[in-house]
Parts: C-alpha cells; sequence; structure tokens
C-alpha cells in the first residue's frame, strides 16, 4: 500500500504521537480543508442557481441533501476501502469523483443534473471525514482524542474559507465556471497532498486495536440498542444544526443583505466551529463524551433561538458566531461516546453509522427547512422546527446520562472520568 520513503531503504518503526504523527495530521488536515468545498459552495449558489433555473427553494436544497447523501455513503464505502488496501487508494478515488463532478456540475444545463451532479461531489469528499479520522487515530495513542477532532475540524475550516471564495469566483466569472476552477484546483491540490501522506507514511501499517481497553461506560443496554439511540440523536441534532449552515447565505438574501453577507456569517460561523470542535476533544477528555455532547446540545438549541428573535445584520453576525461556537463538537462527541461505551472491535462500524445518521439529519434538515420556506414564505418555522427537533436530542442524551449514573450506583461502575 505504501511505498518507502528511500527505495531500497525501510524507515524506522513509527512511533505514535511522534514529529512524524503531528507532520501527518497537518497534511490531513489540510486535505480536509480542501476536499470538504463541495459542502460549502452549493449552500453559497443556491439563491443563483434558483434564479437561473426558475425553481423553487426546496428543488435547488435538494443538491445540499444529495451533496450530503452521497457524503454519508462514500463514507462507508471508502471507510471499507481504506480498511482494506489502506487511505491512499481510498483517496484517490475521492479525488478523482471530486474533480470530475465539479467540472460536471458547471456543466450542468439543468437543474436535475446539477442535483444528480452533487451526489458525486459527496462521495467525492466523502473518505475527507470519517477515513481520514480513523486513519489518524492509529497514529496517536496519547493525543487521539485531540488528533481526531483536530482533522474533523477541516470540513469547518473548509467552511470558514470556501464561502468567501466560492462568492469571489461567483461574481467574477459566475457559478458556472467557478465550479470547474473548483474542480481543476482542489484535484491538483488534494492529489499533492496526498502524495506528501504517502511518502511520510512509508511502509507503516495500519496499527492494531485488538488490545485496546475495554469500554469504561456502561449504559446496560446492547451494542445495537445504543447504536439505534445514538443514531436517532445524531439525526435529531443535525436536522437542527442544518438550519443556519445551508440557509443563513439565502436567508441574508431575503432579508436585503445580500449572498456576500450571507456568505461572511457562514465563513465566521465555521471559523468559530474549529474553536469549539477542537475544545471539545479537551473537554472529552476531562468530562467524556456525553457531559460533552449535553453541553453542546443544550447549547446549539439557545442559539437558534435567538435566531428567532432577532434578523438585523449585527445581530445574526452575533448569532452565526455564537451558533458556531456552540455546536462545533456535537459531531466528534458521537464517536468519542461510542468508543467509551463500545468494544473497540466494533468502534469503527458503529462510527459509521452514526455519523452516517448524522449526514441524513443534515441532508433532511437541509431539505425540509426549503420546503418549510416555500409554505410559509419564511424561515421563521424553519428555525423553529430546528429547535423541535434538537429537544429530542436532548431528551435522549439526558437518558443515556441518567442510565450511566444509575449503573454507577447499582454496579460501582460504568461512568468513569477520563
Amino acid at each position: 500500500m505504501h511505498a518507502p520513503n528511500h527505495p531500497g531503504q525501510r524507515p524506522s518503526a513509527f512511533t505514535p504521537d511522534s514529529r512524524q504523527a503531528w507532520v501527518r495530521l497537518v497534511i490531513a488536515l489540510l486535505i480536509g480543508s480542501i476536499g470538504a468545498v463541495g459542502m460549502w459552495a452549493v449552500v453559497v449558489v443556491i439563491p443563483v442557481v434558483q434564479a437561473e433555473f426558475g425553481a423553487t427553494r426546496g428543488a435547488v436544497s435538494l443538491a445540499f441533501t444529495m451533496m450530503m447523501f452521497g457524503f454519508g455513503l462514500g463514507g462507508v464505502i471508502t471507510g471499507r476501502i481504506t480498511d482494506r488496501v489502506g487511505i491512499v487508494p481510498a483517496m484517490a478515488i475521492s479525488i478523482a469523483f471530486l474533480g470530475v463532478a465539479n467540472v460536471l456540475a458547471g456543466l450542468s444545463t439543468m437543474l436535475w443534473q446539477f442535483v444528480a451532479v452533487y451526489f458525486l461531489i459527496g462521495l467525492g469528499t466523502s473518505a475527507t471525514f470519517a477515513p481520514l479520522m480513523a486513519e489518524a487515530s492509529h497514529w496517536f495513542e496519547r493525543y487521539r482524542g485531540l488528533a481526531v477532532t483536530i482533522v474533523a475540524s477541516g470540513n469547518y475550516v473548509a467552511g470558514a474559507m470556501w464561502p468567501p471564495i466560492v462568492n469571489f469566483g461567483m461574481e467574477t466569472v459566475g457559478w458556472r465556471m467557478t465550479h470547474i476552477w473548483i474542480g481543476i484546483v482542489c484535484a491538483s491540490l488534494m492529489a499533492i497532498l496526498v502524495v506528501l501522506l504517502r511518502a511520510q507514511m512509508g511502509d507503516d501499517q495500519v496499527r492494531n486495536h485488538a488490545n485496546a481497553p475495554p469500554p469504561r461506560v456502561d449504559l446496560n443496554l446492547s451494542t445495537n440498542t445504543l447504536t439505534v439511540l445514538l443514531s436517532i440523536s445524531s439525526i435529531s441534532c443535525c436536522v437542527a444544526m442544518s438550519m443556519p449552515q445551508v440557509h443563513i447565505v439565502a436567508y441574508c438574501g431575503d432579508l436585503g443583505y445580500g449572498v456576500a453577507r450571507g456568505a461572511e456569517m457562514l465563513s465566521l460561523m465555521m471559523g468559530c466551529g474549529i474553536v469549539s470542535r477542537i475544545g471539545s476533544g479537551f473537554l472529552a477528555d476531562k468530562v467524556g463524551g456525553m457531559r460533552t455532547l449535553l453541553i453542546g446540545s443544550i447549547a446549539q438549541c439557545f442559539a437558534l433561538v435567538f435566531y428567532l428573535f432577532f434578523d438585523g445584520l449585527t445581530s445574526l453576525y452575533l448569532i452565526s458566531a455564537m451558533f458556531g461556537l456552540f455546536q462545533g463538537g456535537i459531531v466528534p462527541s458521537y464517536a468519542i461516546i461510542v468508543r467509551e461505551a463500545m468494544p473497540a472491535s466494533q468502534a469503527a462500524t458503529r462510527v459509521g453509522i452514526v455519523i452516517f445518521a448524522s449526514v441524513f439529519g443534515m441532508s433532511f434538515g437541509g431539505w425540509i427547512s426549503g420546503v418549510i420556506f416555500d409554505a410559509t414564505g419564511s424561515y421563521a418555522a424553519a428555525f423553529a422546527n430546528g429547535v423541535a427537533w434538537n429537544a429530542i436530542n436532548i431528551a435522549i442524551v439526558v437518558m443515556l446520562l441518567i442510565r450511566a449514573r444509575m449503573n454507577t450506583v447499582r454496579t460501582g461502575r460504568g461512568f468513569a472520568t477520563p
């Protein structure tokens, strides 16, 4: 799978948490930051594409839905490829999809073509998240949680970086040429970075977690039951999360502030999300994944309520920053909970299922918010819908925390402090 750094010379054994591990982590973060462009380009171009094709907001929002479905399904496929032959071949396939699909998006002449191509863009984006996080987890032991959250921050770095760039390209050369250039430039940069990552990895093989410590949180639930509960919780929180992330640009356009202001708010939101995502890794190391998830979920709901009552330009900037600071650590917390409460031998599969559920929640939430807007002519009901879904998420996490506490009292184990 990996070529040595120097032909004929076998590199020294890899040491987890070493300088080499951090170099790999930086390269992985850059790959994720570039490869996640498709998640945010579609958000910026929704109003322009809607106007060009004369479509409804809900119809155009299906592009985001298809992209997220491709992202979730692709994560399962590329994760399997990574397990069998390594991250480099998985990334190569993703790069090919990402490059070709963005060019096709720029050449699409009908809305259904644009929507379908975004499914392929989702497939191309997929290897930059769950498989890359799984690969990075093999490079660290002491700082594994922090490393995973850093890699997971790649799509938030993309969210902070790409919306203004896409908006500038859209205003300068149009949304079609912007997509074509995205395909060419991003595929080229990612290919270079993957070559560098392969050189850094050399002959190193995937580390074996068969001897990993047993679960330290006992909820007295079967693995399947816990997976279902976490999946429902993940769907609920991500339906709520998707409303500002997917529609803030269009929302600002409707309010008369312009698409550019919305792109700036999205960039601010994702930039603050980077801080939140990395900070959640430190917090989870102190209080555990479930408490971290509950804190993030309550805070996210708090920010969504503010969107219901304030729509001034300054207020929206402040609320968007607050939303980013509150919700960034939610999704990685599910991966941490799986590692805390399930056998290590099942962790990768279970994380994949829960992350796919979160992707479904994001895609459904992005679509249903557009449908609610079409039905009501306002985003107020869509924000209220997000609050309701968020409440379901909070209820499930509270129930799991209560079970963990009760089991601790009954058995003397079940809620170990990390």
